[in-house]
């Protein structure tokens, strides 16, 4: 299953934001399972200089990887599709 990148911004001194953003992206990510659409949460990276911070999910298309964002309460600025190492394309 493909996985993307949620971009969101979180502010340079937010890290407990961060913890309680994560506990809402597995939650919605477990809801959307449970209702029939796979989706799966990875976990997240902070770039505090940037203020930015990307959560990773596994799901069908970029439009379920949306829409457990926006159910979470992540704000997505963008979401891309992204290819974990080792996973290259042939």
């Amino acid at each position: 299953m493909p996985s993307y990148l949620v971009e969101t911004f979180l502010a340079r001194g937010a890290g407990g934001e961060r913890q309680a953003r994560e506990r809402r992206a597995r939650s919605a990510a477990e809801a959307m399972t449970r209702e029939g659409t796979r989706v799966g949460f990875e976990g997240s990276t902070h770039v505090p200089e940037d203020e930015i911070c990307f959560f990773t999910f596994t799901a069908p298309s970029g439009r379920e990887a949306a829409l457990v964002a926006q159910r979470a309460g992540l704000e997505p600025l963008r979401v891309v599709e992204a290819i974990p190492s080792g996973k290259e394309e042939s």
